[in-house]
C-alpha cells in the first residue's frame, strides 16, 4: 500500500464557450495539451504511465482520455472517461487515489476536459414517435416542477439561495469580488505556473497561443450587477441573474497522482498529498446543498474539522452554492475561492475539480502550505470533494 501524491498539476487557461479563444479548439487536442504538461513538468517517463483518467460530461461518448494517450504514443496506458458532471474530475483524481492506494496502480494522470464549444449536438427520439428533438441533452436526473433537470438556475441556484436565506445582493457581491479575486491573481501572474498555454486556431485561420483566463471581468461592478435581469422574472423574489452564476466555458485539466514510494524512487517530488476523497447525494431539488454533505463526510471520514482547513475551493457554480456552504460550516469568506472561481474563472464542467485542485496547490504553496479542501456540487443532486496537503 502507497499513499497518493500529486507531482505535478496543470489546466489551460479557460475559454468562454462558443465566441472565445477556444470556440475552434476540439476536445481532443485539450485533452493532449494538458495530458502532455502533466508528464513532462513532472519529469515522468511516460512509460511509467499506467492509466489515464479524464472526465467528460455532455460529450457524446467516447474516450479522451485513451484518444490523449494514444495521441502522445502511450500505448501501455489505459484510458477512461469519467462522468460525475461537474464533480468529474475532482472524482478522477479520488478514483486514481484510490487505485494507487489499493496498490493496483503506480502511476496516473487525472483530470477533466470540457468544450462545450465543440461539443456535438445530439439529436434524440421521442419515445413512442417519430418526432426528434434537437439540441437534445442528457437528463441529469427525472424531471420535476421543484428540480427542472434543463435548469440548473432553478435546480442548484434558486433552490440553494432559498433553502439558505441568501439575498440577491449577497450573491452580487460574492459574484464581484470573485472577478475582483481573478483579476488581482492573473495581474499578479499567480496563475502562470499552473497553465499550459493552448495552440488555438481562430476562424480566421490564424493560430494564437492560449494562455490568460479570459472569462474574468475587470469591469465587473455592483452597479453591473444590480442591473442584469433575473433569469426567470415570472418566479416572485428570483434572485439569480448571469452575473451571480457560473459561466459557459471551454477548458482542461491534469494531475500527476503516483504513490509516494514510487516518487521517491523516480526522485520526483510531491508539489501535494491526497489525504481523502468523497462523493454524496442528495434529493436533486437540493443539489447546492449536496456540496455541504459531501464536505461534511469528507471531514468525517478523514477525522478532520472546518477549522483545520487552511483555504478552500468551493465552486461557484452559482455564487450561492459557496455563499451557503460558509453560513453553514462556519467558513471564513476570507479564505475560500481567494484566486476566484466559477463566477469569474469560469466552470468548464468536466475540467472544473481539477483547475481546482490545481489552483488550491499553488495557493497553499504560496501560504507556506496546510491543508485544502476542493469540493463542488454536480448535477442531478450529488456533490465530490477531496483532502490535500501541501
Amino acid at each position: 500500500m502507497s499513499s497518493p501524491v500529486i507531482v505535478s498539476a496543470v489546466r489551460t487557461a479557460v475559454g468562454t464557450a462558443r465566441k472565445g479563444t477556444l470556440a475552434n479548439t476540439p476536445a481532443e487536442q485539450l485533452a493532449a495539451t494538458v495530458l502532455k504538461a502533466a508528464i513532462d513538468r513532472a519529469g515522468i517517463d511516460p512509460a511509467l504511465v499506467d492509466d489515464v483518467i479524464f472526465a467528460e460530461s455532455m460529450y457524446g461518448g467516447g474516450a479522451l482520455a485513451r484518444h490523449a494517450a494514444v495521441e502522445l504514443g502511450i500505448f501501455q496506458a489505459g484510458g477512461v472517461a469519467l462522468n460525475r458532471h461537474c464533480a468529474g474530475s475532482l472524482t478522477a483524481v479520488g478514483f486514481a487515489s484510490a487505485q494507487i492506494t489499493a496498490g493496483m496502480e503506480r502511476v496516473i494522470i487525472a483530470g477533466g476536459v470540457q468544450s462545450i464549444s465543440t461539443g456535438p449536438q445530439m439529436r434524440w427520439r421521442v419515445p413512442g414517435t417519430d418526432t426528434f428533438q434537437d439540441f437534445w441533452m442528457p437528463p441529469t436526473h427525472p424531471d420535476s416542477a421543484e428540480a427542472p433537470n434543463q435548469d440548473m438556475s432553478i435546480t442548484v441556484g434558486w433552490n440553494t439561495a432559498t433553502a439558505a436565506g441568501l439575498t440577491r445582493e449577497e450573491m452580487d457581491a460574492w459574484a464581484l469580488r470573485s472577478h475582483q479575486r481573478a483579476i488581482a491573481a492573473i495581474d499578479a501572474g499567480q496563475f502562470q505556473d499552473e497553465i499550459v498555454p493552448v495552440d488555438a486556431l481562430q476562424m480566421d485561420g490564424t493560430t494564437v497561443t492560449f494562455a490568460v483566463d479570459e472569462h474574468p471581468r475587470r469591469d465587473s461592478s455592483a452597479e453591473k450587477l444590480a442591473n442584469l435581469k433575473v433569469i426567470h422574472p415570472e418566479i416572485e423574489g428570483f434572485s439569480i441573474t448571469a452575473g451571480n452564476a457560473s459561466g459557459v466555458n471551454d477548458g482542461a485539466s491534469a494531475l500527476a497522482v503516483m504513490g509516494a514510494d514510487v516518487a521517491g524512487s523516480e526522485g520526483l517530488a510531491p508539489i501535494a498529498k491526497v489525504l481523502g476523497w468523497t462523493a454524496k447525494g442528495a434529493n436533486p431539488r437540493d443539489t447546492g446543498i449536496a456540496a455541504i454533505e459531501t464536505i461534511r463526510k469528507l471531514l468525517d471520514r478523514t477525522g478532520r474539522s472546518a477549522a483545520d482547513i487552511a483555504l478552500w475551493e468551493i465552486n461557484e457554480a452559482f455564487a450561492a452554492v459557496p455563499l451557503a456552504a460558509c453560513r453553514t460550516l462556519g467558513i471564513s469568506e476570507e479564505v475560500v475561492n481567494i484566486s476566484g472561481s466559477g463566477c469569474s474563472i469560469g466552470h468548464p464542467i468536466a475540467a472544473s475539480g481539477g483547475r481546482m485542485l490545481t489552483t488550491l496547490i499553488n495557493d497553499l504553496k504560496r501560504r507556506g502550505g496546510g491543508l485544502g479542501i476542493a469540493a463542488m456540487c454536480a448535477g442531478g443532486g450529488q456533490g465530490g470533494a477531496l483532502l490535500i496537503e501541501v
